[in-house]
């Protein structure tokens, strides 16, 4: 018994086979938790919070679901970082990638059994892995020279993407919303400049995409409700200072004068600061701060539009959008980057008011209006329409393009096949059961469809021993389609991050053998 009082008391540790299985048990539980989301059927979530309120989240983005789960196994703790880190990097394939890790795992769970070493196993995953990104690399499609047909291209990869997940009862509409809205960023992939604000009421058909930038602000009182060619001044600076504040300001005064003293070069002090801002030459000011009433007072005597409070966001893409730069001191109004835009006006959106920018020096930006009919149908359709944008920001990037459906995988598992059939030595047990992993994916989207996935997964793969063969799952025919011509397109770059992330995963998880949790700090009784 002596050795065993390394640790404190209450720390536990597993070893060997123990930790294996606990590891593997908690990687394939995540795996099937989120496995009912994948492909064109897949179902969705509702995640609702322990917290005050009892916030309801309804959605079937992968990343989202397992940011909000609390989990203690720590193999599925690594599933989750994959899955998070995917988002990150292309936005989509959350799912996919957790599934496909799992599945490996669930592979490897046999051939541990089968008394094969880990460290073998890993080896041929490692191989199987390289194999399988050559087979798609030369399968690849680049369109980027033909401006239509990346067009094309890049109108498949939203729909693909979106018909998963809510929208896709409207993907066409989102998809060109997304396209239009990633061709105006010109190859850049900074999501800033695409706002999206989301109004209730409505339908999802009545969204729409805003060549300007849209402010989700009142016009204050008194001021022009239309400005054309606008001279914007995006700044933040307090404006709220012309009042002497009750709270927290100390003066000693012999008198009632002379608080109306201060208060009067309080005043003047202001009346300056305004004056300065309005020299620069503009007619509209947009400040992060509050305006109090006399500072707005003089701006609506100039005729200067005065919008206060604009929220963080929305003032940093502002200057973006309008090439201005946000200023904080106006004493020398020379070196201020001042914003322009051909007409400020005012719109309105269901029932509220808002501030519309049109004619942005940018032509980058653009806003997205989503309607909808509740708040949490909003949140899934900005989710969903944030993993489109993603994708195609990348896509416009990187503009390699597969075939969706399916048929990457069945690529990959073909050549993976090969592969284990020419290798000598238990190495080839490992590949062999890589290529199953990666039918898993197929199988899944068919299963999830409530289709026959053995009868689908095999006649795929009797096609797919055809040459130059497009089939991969029409889930909407419940049958084996040409993925070609429904239009069925993924990025290539999902599909390498999936690949790659996966099996970095279920290689991580594979080489552990001992689990060592540490014992809670003891809280001492303080009676």
């Amino acid at each position: 018994m002596a050795v065993e009082r390394i640790f404190k008391e209450e720390a536990s540790e597993e070893k060997g086979e123990r930790a294996r299985m606990a590891s593997f048990v908690g990687a394939m539980a995540i795996a099937d938790l989120v496995k009912t989301t994948l492909g064109p059927k897949g179902m969705d979530k509702i995640l609702q919070s322990t917290g005050r309120g009892r916030e309801v989240t309804v959605t079937n983005d992968g990343a989202t679901i397992l940011k909000s789960l609390h989990i203690d196994n720590p193999a599925a703790k690594v599933l989750v970082d994959i899955s998070k880190v995917q988002d990150d990097e292309v936005g989509d394939g959350t799912t996919s990638v957790v599934v496909l890790a799992g599945e490996l795992l669930r592979e490897a769970e046999k051939l541990v059994a089968a008394k094969i070493h880990p460290m073998t196993i890993i080896s041929g995953y490692r191989m199987a892995a390289e194999c399988a990104r050559d087979a798609l690399l030369q399968k690849v499609v680049d369109n980027k020279s033909d401006a239509d047909k990346f067009r094309s291209d890049l109108m498949n990869i939203a729909m693909t993407t979106l018909s998963s997940k809510i929208l896709s009862q409207d993907k066409e509409h989102f998809a060109n919303l997304a396209v239009d809205a990633v061709m105006r960023l010109k190859g850049s992939t900074n999501l800033e400049a695409i706002q999206i604000i989301k109004k209730p009421g409505g339908s999802l058909k009545d969204s729409f995409l805003d060549e300007g930038f849209i402010l989700d602000k009142k016009i204050g009182i008194g001021q022009p409700k239309r400005i054309e060619d606008a001279k914007i001044l995006v700044a933040n600076t307090a404006m709220d200072t012309d009042k002497v504040k009750i709270y927290g300001a100390r003066v000693r005064v012999d008198s009632m004068s002379r608080v109306a003293e201060i208060e009067g070069a309080e005043k003047e002090k202001m009346r300056e600061k305004v004056q300065k801002i309005i020299a620069h030459g503009i007619n509209c000011f947009v400040n992060r701060q509050l305006i109090y009433n006399f500072p707005e007072e003089l701006f609506a005597d100039a005729g200067v539009l005065a919008i206060e409070h604009a929220d963080f966001d929305g003032i940093e893409r502002l200057a973006l959008v309008t090439g201005g730069e946000i200023a904080s001191t106006f004493d020398n109004p020379e070196s201020v980057k001042l914003g322009h835009c051909k007409l400020i006006e005012e719109i309105m959106i269901g029932e509220d008011k808002l501030i519309h920018f049109s004619g942005v020096a940018m032509g980058q930006a653009c806003t997205i209006v989503l309607r909808g009919a509740s708040h949490h149908v909003l949140d899934e359709a900005e989710r969903s329409l944030h993993d489109a944008l993603c994708v195609l920001s990348q896509t416009v990037n990187d503009s390699r393009v597969l075939l969706g459906g399916g048929w990457p995988e069945m690529v990959m598992a073909k050549e993976v096949d090969e592969l284990a059939r020419k290798t000598p030595g238990k190495k080839s047990l490992a590949i062999e059961s890589f290529s199953k992993a990666l039918l898993a994916i197929p199988t899944i989207i068919a299963d999830n469809a409530g289709l026959d996935s053995a009868e689908l997964v095999s006649q795929l793969r009797a096609e797919h021993h055809k040459e130059g063969c497009n089939a991969g799952i029409d889930v909407i025919s419940g049958s084996v389609g040409d993925m070609a011509q429904l239009g069925i397109s993924e990025s290539f770059k999902v599909k390498q991050a999936v690949l790659l992330s996966a099996i970095e995963a279920a290689e991580m998880i594979l080489r552990v053998d001992e689990i060592i949790t540490c014992a809670p700090r003891r809280r001492e009784d303080r009676m």
